[in-house]
């Protein structure tokens, strides 16, 4: 689950982190009175949408006075935001934060993540704050600074000690940053996150005799949905119009989906066996429109929305049903295509592959229902190739 850049800024700022003061507004009209509460003055006006790519979308702007800030809060919440990470038809933004600018003198990079090699959660900062962390790794890897944390003990203070000298800082600010690091690691230990980082960390120029500080400006944070249960709070924070809207219908019936580009539907049971299916589908030329895992529990209600929502894709032009009956049976499965023939109405193509538990009770189903638009396959790379001779 991902939260908002303004939640992840609240999750720091109770955990004691230093966080420029904003505020969030959902219609334009908010923005005037907003852009009073944080003082005035110049600040920065930032769409809150879960894709990356805002400052070059034009939705990460720097305004003036109110009028400026009514203005682009008007735009950017009238027109879906495009970016590299959110394809050509783009997202939609609800939600807007305004915060004061602050004037960089450097930016700083910290994230954590769970090293499973080392079963241990891992702190990496570096020196190149401000862009994306895996162009860094790609082209710099000696730049990233790591440091793993024990689980139960958290991060120590040579460890902090260690992380702020790779940054370079000393003194006050090096406090600053140590304790932005640890209440970092505080969220992320207790709170289930797979993902937490601040990019950028920033200091701040002096200015009227007074030196810089240390400021979180822009945090993300993943968490692992299987912990949300001991969570409410981080629960609460969910949005749902951030989410397609098919993956939440499949999670209601225990239904692993995740849409992709292509236009062969595929409903499978077991992960392993749909990544296979989607390899083979493109193996012979096709293109899967979709993972679509129903478990090894499925029910019949749960096959039949399974299908629902593979057809729901208008870009879906063929589907492909690859299921090997060991605790999900093929029966349940035969009996839920039958069913969702005659209740939603198949307009496409639908190659079968039926193996395993009461497989002939499932092929007998099928050759009595003689639905025109069902074609069976003898096995897997037969209905690969007859799925995608078909669309």
């Amino acid at each position: 689950m991902k939260v908002h850049e303004y939640q992840a800024r609240q999750l720091l700022q109770a955990a004691g982190a230093a966080v420029p003061r904003f505020e969030v507004i959902d219609s334009a009209d908010q923005a005037a009175s907003a852009y009073q509460k944080i003082g005035g003055g110049q600040v920065v006006v930032k769409a809150q949408v879960h894709a990356g790519g805002r400052g070059k979308a034009g939705y990460v702007v720097l305004c003036n006075n109110p009028k400026d800030v009514e203005e682009n809060s008007r735009r950017m919440l009238a027109n879906p935001m495009v970016s590299k990470q959110t394809g050509s038809q783009g997202v939609q933004v609800r939600k807007i934060l305004i915060a004061p600018a602050v004037e960089i003198d450097k930016e700083y990079y910290v994230g954590m993540v769970l090293d499973r090699a080392r079963s241990a959660p891992v702190v990496m900062v570096s020196k190149e704050g401000g862009v994306e962390i895996e162009e860094v790794a790609a082209k710099n890897p000696d730049a990233i600074i790591k440091e793993w944390m024990h689980p139960h003990l958290g991060l120590q203070d040579f460890q902090l000690r260690k992380l702020t000298n790779a940054l370079g800082l000393e003194g006050d600010h090096a406090k600053a940053a140590a304790k932005i690091m640890s209440a970092l690691a505080k969220i992320f230990i207790e709170k289930d996150c797979s993902l937490a980082e601040i990019n950028p960390l920033v200091l701040t120029k002096a200015a009227n005799g007074k030196p810089g500080e240390i400021l979180a400006i822009d945090a993300k944070f993943n968490f692992d949905d299987n912990a949300l249960f001991r969570h409410a709070d981080i629960q609460a924070m969910f949005d749902p119009t951030e989410e397609n809207p098919h993956e939440i219908r499949a999670q209601k019936f225990n239904l692993s989906y995740i849409a992709l580009d292509g236009n062969i539907g595929c409903l499978v049971n077991g992960a392993g066996l749909a990544m296979s299916t989607m390899d083979i589908i493109k193996l012979h030329g096709g293109e899967p429109a979709n993972f679509l895992d129903v478990g090894g529990s499925v029910t019949p209600e749960g096959a039949v929305e399974a299908f629902r929502i593979i057809l729901s894709d208008p870009k879906v032009k063929g589907i492909l049903v690859n299921i090997f009956g060991g605790i999900a049976k093929c029966d349940v499965i035969a009996e839920a295509l039958i069913h969702a023939a005659k209740e939603v109405g198949f307009k496409v193509p639908v190659v079968v592959r039926l193996e395993g538990t009461n497989v002939d009770r499932a092929r007998q189903l099928l050759a009595e229902a003689k639905i025109p638009q069902i074609t069976t396959a003898t096995d897997l790379t037969d209905a690969a190739k007859k799925v995608c001779a078909a669309v």
